[in-house]
């Protein structure tokens, strides 16, 4: 069928969607969530999903088109587009399989990844491959094939032979834990590279990506990011803007709404990104405790063995390692605060969050051990070493530089409210969420001044009418709406 083009001016996500009028829909045969192919005939061609609509906004000779399928349609005032049904993938096959607890073959799951790349799964099918993935489980042979198609379906670093390539990641949970950004380069003052890529926040106060992006660009792409790193031997920025490991991007935006975390997918996601980048060394660091994802000891073990069972069969050396994660760590949660505490811990500063100190010099002496740089025991010395003879301080604002530096203010936001203690006595424990949902109410990541900043922690002695936390805001608006949490 023949229809003309009509713009609907908003964009919906990097994803493709057309409009029909109801009556043109029903001539067709065609239901809403059906597939159709669209050709403007030597100008492009797309499979979008389709809506239906009721009103006269589209009418029965026209077709509605999102700003994204015009655009890749390179539609011109006059033309005339083609539409006729499209086959559904055969991956969806494959997925309502899963869903009946079949164990797919790597040739199944690497045709989901490819369609899921190219935009040729509904939201509504990957959340189906999400929920089988959920219920039946993934096996070590499906993790493993998950995790290779989604590598080779996005970009790849490749550094020299002989290179000793590291990272590392948090499963993530704890607010402030702001390690990334003091070990990244002590490690990389001893010439092991580490081209680290960090998410920003979905529910946290912030990611990496957020708190490093008040000093320097994060947004770099795959040829600009190799640069950074054998310039200056590590970079700190965003992995969404590098495309690697594009596929589990937009599985996590399914899996989140519902904290959907299928074991077989957490694996992939996590190893699938430093495979891509690379990595023959990997640390990984699972904080436990109430109110992070995982919530005890037992857990924590199991998913260690998990990642060292999935790094070695990927080929990679994997360390992992079970952390506190009860209360937060360091001072700062928010960007601009978390830059603040990142500071004064590179600059040897007799305020720095003493906690946040000590977990980086330990994440950082255990890279120095098993990447070979370090004896066994000696490498949290040698880490500490280099901190405080100002190396690291100077071998980050390498980093930063490279990127491309930001002179933004370190200053929290103008609006702030103590929370005092109504009594004397001793800080119990401290609730990850609670302070995490406050800072995130005050603003932050989206305000990068808005924040909290906590006085005491857990075993503190404090008195009557002390401040136990500070809230930050950059509008009085949502200073109002945090403290009356």
């Amino acid at each position: 069928m023949k229809l003309i083009p009509k713009k609907i001016p908003i964009k919906v996500g990097n994803k493709f969607i057309a409009i029909l009028n109801e009556k043109t829909s029903h001539k067709l045969d065609l239901f809403a969530g059906d597939r159709i192919v669209i050709l403007n005939d030597g100008k492009g061609k797309l499979t979008a999903i389709l809506d239906i609509t009721e009103g006269k906004d589209v009418k029965d000779d026209q077709i509605g088109l999102y700003m994204e399928s015009w655009e890749k349609l390179n539609v011109k005032r006059g033309d005339v587009i083609t539409v006729s049904i499209a086959e559904k993938p055969k991956s969806t096959l494959y997925i309502k399989e899963k869903l009946e607890g079949v164990e797919l073959s790597p040739e199944k799951i690497d045709a989901i990844i490819n369609d899921v790349v190219n935009d040729d799964l509904s939201e509504v099918e990957l959340a189906y491959f999400v929920a089988g993935a959920y219920t039946k489980g993934l096996t070590d042979k499906e993790t493993i094939a998950l995790t290779r198609s989604i590598v080779n379906h996005g970009n790849k670093l490749s550094f020299k032979k002989g290179e000793i390539i590291a990272d590392k990641h948090c499963i993530g949970g704890v607010p402030g834990n702001r390690t990334t950004m003091i070990s990244i380069p002590i490690v990389a003052c001893l010439g092991i590279k580490i081209p680290k890529t960090s998410s920003r926040a979905i529910t946290s106060p912030s990611g990496t990506a957020d708190t490093m992006e008040v000093l320097a660009n994060v947004e770099n792409n795959a040829t600009r990011l190799m640069q950074i790193v054998n310039k200056v031997g590590a970079c700190i920025t965003w992995g969404g803007g590098v495309d690697i490991a594009a596929a589990d991007d937009k599985m996590i935006r399914v899996r989140h709404p519902l904290s959907l975390d299928p074991k077989g997918m957490l694996l992939a996601s996590i190893m699938a990104k430093k495979f891509a980048v690379g990595a023959k060394y990997v640390l990984i660091d699972i904080p436990f405790g109430q109110g992070v994802k995982v919530s005890n000891q037992k857990q924590a073990d199991d998913l260690k063995k998990d990642f060292e069972r999935i790094g070695s069969l990927l080929g990679m050396k994997t360390k992992v390692i079970t952390t506190d994660g009860s209360q937060p760590i360091g001072k700062g949660i928010g960007p601009v605060l978390e830059v603040i505490d990142v500071l004064k811990v590179l600059k040897n500063e007799p305020e720095a969050p003493y906690d946040l100190r000590i977990k980086a010099l330990m994440m950082a002496g255990l890279t120095l051990e098993f990447t070979g740089k370090a004896k066994k025991g000696q490498g949290e010395k040698m880490a500490e070493e280099i901190l405080t003879s100002g190396k690291a301080y100077k071998k980050f604002m390498e980093i930063i530089e490279a990127q491309g530096k930001k002179h933004t203010k370190l200053e929290p936001g103008a609006y702030k409210f103590h929370v005092v203690s109504p009594k004397t006595g001793d800080v119990f424990s401290i609730a990850n969420k609670q302070i995490a949902h406050i800072a995130r109410i005050a603003g932050a990541p989206k305000d990068p001044a808005a924040g909290v900043y906590l006085y005491k922690k857990v075993g503190d002695r404090v008195l009557k009418n002390e401040p136990l936390y500070t809230i930050y805001a950059e509008n009085e608006d949502r200073l109002n709406y945090a403290k009356n949490i």
